[in-house]
């Protein structure tokens, strides 16, 4: 998008985005119920949370695409509501889903969107080639974009929605779907559109993806920010450390988790792997230990029992191990494992409520 008016770069302390008490309904559903945000200008931020959270919809209401019922919303100081022209001159949004003509081809586009936001036929063309070039899609520029990987696709969705550069870019679930390579690639291409400059908001539901690009995250659920910081502090939150212990027999995990949950004094976690417990630990035990002498001492304690440990380790808590902590559940990407019938109900019934959100901001937009 273009602005008419120059405007000042952000600065290293500004705020991109800032929230209070952000609401959104739609009927009886409270998609977004008092969120609260404050994101730093230059930054990766990321909110992360499964579906049917709200992340989306707080996004929509950010970009001026959905009217708040509730609080304030401010993108650059900018009022989401009084001053939406002024916010859309700042930012650029690539949803869930590719926006582009499936039956042009990626440099027809490119140039389409250029030219509708205000560029020359000849700057048109030089900057879709640059763009092209940059997301490693020049050879395919040729072709129609309905013969596009799902990778190419989020890649050229993402170069059309910095065609002018934005101050602010929302990235809502960038890539849902992709295989590995191709998040990377649309990794890379994140951390070379915050290294000019731009804000990055990031949506996602991988635990992984929001460990390896955002600065800060907030996470949602229910349409609530149920904790918020850096990664670190998100991940101290929960336990100092973090014990993993692989046995040698199979046969001796439940004797393990009996030992290591007196030993430590904590919830012992079975993993998938049936050789595999987890526990977290905190910053000290009633007698004083840290985590690293607690997990020493339940190591000999398992040796003692004559339970044999292949391998041992004490690290952070991960993010998933963080997001299962704060809102009772694993997130959606991961692999669910056998499940309860109170699992796959928990599961449809978030699946039902986003089902109808979206039905209802659909019409809402209309």
């Amino acid at each position: 998008m273009s602005s008419k008016q120059p405007h000042r770069s952000p600065g290293p302390g500004d705020l991109a985005i800032e929230t209070t008490g952000l609401v959104k309904t739609f009927g009886e559903n409270r998609a977004v119920d008092g969120v609260d945000l404050a994101v730093p200008a230059g930054t990766v931020y990321g909110v992360l949370g499964p579906n049917g959270a709200g992340k989306t919809t707080t996004v929509k209401m950010l970009a001026t695409l959905l009217r708040p019922d509730g609080g304030e919303a401010h993108v650059f100081g900018h009022d989401v509501v009084r001053e939406a022209d002024a916010v859309r001159g700042r930012v650029s949004l690539t949803g869930q889903y590719a926006s582009v003509d499936e039956d042009l081809t990626g440099t027809e586009n490119l140039v389409l969107l250029a030219r509708l936001t205000g560029h020359g036929k000849k700057a048109a063309y030089a900057r879709a080639e640059q763009l092209l070039d940059a997301f490693g899609l020049g050879d395919a520029a040729s072709r129609q974009v309905k013969n596009y990987s799902g990778g190419m696709r989020r890649r050229i969705d993402i170069a059309a929605s910095i065609l002018n550069t934005p101050d602010l870019l929302f990235l809502d679930e960038p890539t849902t779907g992709l295989d590995p390579r191709s998040r990377n690639q649309v990794w890379d291409i994140v951390r070379a559109v915050v290294g000019h400059g731009t804000t990055v908001l990031l949506t996602t539901q991988y635990l992984d993806e929001a460990d390896q690009l955002a600065s800060r995250i907030a996470v949602i659920d229910k349409g609530k920010v149920i904790a918020e910081g850096t990664k670190g502090e998100l991940k101290a939150s929960v336990g100092a450390g973090s014990v993993h212990v692989r046995l040698r027999h199979a046969e001796q995990r439940a004797q393990a988790q009996e030992v290591l949950r007196l030993a430590l004094d904590v919830p012992i976690q079975l993993e998938p792997d049936p050789v595999a417990l987890t526990a977290r630990v905190g910053e000290g035990s009633s007698n004083g230990r840290g985590a690293a002498e607690q997990a020493s001492l339940a190591l000999a304690e398992l040796a003692r029992t004559g339970i044999t440990v292949d391998n041992f380790s004490l690290g952070q808590p991960s993010l998933d191990e963080v997001f299962l902590a704060l809102t009772g559940h694993p997130s959606e990407p991961q692999d669910p494992g056998p499940q309860t019938g109170q699992d796959r109900q928990d599961r449809q019934d978030r699946q039902d409520r986003q089902d109808r959100q979206d039905r209802q901001e659909a019409e809402a937009t209309r």
